[in-house]
């Protein structure tokens, strides 16, 4: 089933209440196939699994597609998210990119656990002689090879390969991308770098429906499926990023590069009943600032309150540090935080129970707004140098630890609301009502309110109607 964007999936699942009633019907399909001569489909191509998929949500359509294609191709929620993060590194290079990071929940019924993958766009010592610019070091590939080494089913490769072929053969400008070009043309394509890449006819920004050509990132994409991730951090790739961020003025090092790994982090939780909400925890304090907004919700608090006690908690956090705990059950004074910049959320399911719920982010739209030339790939920006700042990576999950089940995954952005846009869902899930996260809080949702593995047909995926996002699940 496929919702345009802004609309929810609860209407699509609802058919599983008929598949219920035909337990056999796959089987028979596939015997129905054979008998006509159609070969059934393998591990690996879609049409593989059939009956109940799981669902995805993204802000950006593409990456939903590919990552339902994983679904219906056999893979789990965490190859889906891998290569989803990958595609929108491609479609919405403003907010996810190779240059950046992010961070991501991962629950595993098998494990019956959660826990959090954090590679966030890594901050620099200081100013790198010359960098006018200065870059973050990149994590992004290889937080989404943490992610997949952790959980992931098919091959590593195989789930890159569609963002390769979209930069290689081009794809349409979607309305995200062309919102946010649209908010920054002039400084973007001030670069000529990324002038040859985001500029149409005219020098003008390219425009929605129009085709976005990404020839040397497809290369360097086609590198990384080959000769593996680790080449960006210390290979050949490397070497080259190197070089190639002097003149785009990031002054990235090899050491840098080769220093910067994912870590794998007990997420903030909090008990609710029989279920466990987790959050991505520091570094990633958007988290931790969702934690707050839902305890404040639960609490009584209105919209505006929770959100301001959220911020508190994330500056709190941020200038003095402390366990997650100790600063969820003080009461940090003083302002919030503001001028913070833009991410991108995707949560996914699979039929199984798996669910995985991340944020990317380049600490800025477009990061620096320049390309290393000759790679493709738009560097971040360092935060902790000038006004940048980290960006507040914003992911939260619930599920059963008795039942071993899955509840509920909401991924956030918008700035300093992001984490509202994570604690409203999550909250309207558990106790029903309507999501209240302030603008320009966006939320990707899923929710199965009789868990799953359990009943399917209970499960709802939703994007924001305010974004440009789209909701995917539902049979195959």
């Amino acid at each position: 089933m496929r919702a345009g964007p802004g609309r929810g999936m609860r209407a699509g699942l609802a058919a599983l209440a008929l598949a219920a009633l035909l337990p056999g019907c796959g089987t028979l399909q596939r015997i129905g196939d054979a008998a006509a001569g159609a070969p059934a489909a393998q591990p690996g191509e879609q049409g593989f699994v059939r009956g109940f998929l799981g669902g995805v949500a993204a802000e950006e359509p593409r990456a939903a597609v590919v990552a339902r294609n994983v679904l219906s191709a056999g893979g789990n929620a965490a190859d889906a998210a891998v290569a989803a993060g990958f595609m929108m590194s491609v479609t919405l290079p403003s907010r996810a990119g190779l240059g950046g990071g992010g961070a991501c929940l991962l629950f595993s019924p098998r494990r019956n656990e959660v826990e959090a993958i954090v590679f966030p766009a890594g901050a620099r010592a200081g100013v790198p002689a010359g960098a006018d610019r200065p870059a973050a070091v990149p994590l992004m590939a290889r937080g989404l090879f943490a992610l997949h080494a952790r959980a992931g089913r098919r091959p590593f490769e195989e789930l890159m390969v569609p963002a390769e072929q979209a930069a290689r053969l081009g794809v349409e400008v979607g309305q995200a991308l062309a919102t946010d070009l649209a908010a920054v043309a002039g400084p973007l394509l001030a670069d000529p770098w990324s002038a040859a890449v985001f500029a149409g006819p005219g020098g003008r920004p390219l425009a929605v429906g129009e085709r976005l050509l990404q020839s040397d990132l497809g290369g360097t994409l086609g590198v990384l499926r080959t000769a593996g991730i680790g080449d960006l951090h210390q290979g050949g790739l490397a070497r080259r990023m190197q070089e190639a961020s002097v003149p785009a003025g990031g002054g990235l090092t090899a050491a840098e590069l080769r220093a910067a790994t994912p870590r794998i982090l007990p997420p903030v939780q909090q008990p609710l009943g029989n279920d466990v909400l987790s959050f991505l925890p520091p570094p990633a304090d958007g988290g931790l600032a969702a934690a707050a907004s839902f305890a404040a919700l639960l609490g009584g608090a209105g919209a505006e309150a929770a959100a301001a006690r959220g911020l508190a908690v994330a500056r709190a956090s941020r200038t003095t540090g402390g366990e997650p705990a100790a600063l969820l059950a003080s009461a940090p004074g003083g302002e919030g935080l503001s001028g913070l910049p833009a991410s991108a959320g995707l949560v996914v399911l699979d039929r199984d129970g798996m669910a995985v719920s991340c944020a990317f982010s380049m600490n800025n739209l477009f990061g620096t707004g320049r390309v290393a030339p000759g790679t493709g790939v738009l560097l971040a920006a360092a935060p902790g140098i000038g006004r940048v700042q980290p960006a507040l990576l914003s992911a939260g999950l619930v599920h059963n630890p008795n039942l071993r089940a899955f509840r509920a995954a909401a991924a956030g952005s918008g700035q300093e609301a992001a984490p509202m846009a994570v604690a409203a869902p999550i909250l309207a899930a558990l106790r029903g009502g309507q999501p209240a996260a302030p603008e320009p809080g966006r939320s990707q949702a899923i929710a199965c309110a009789r868990y799953l593995p359990g009943a399917a047909e209970a499960c709802s995926i939703t994007t924001d109607p305010r974004g440009a996002g789209l909701a995917l699940g539902g049979l195959e």
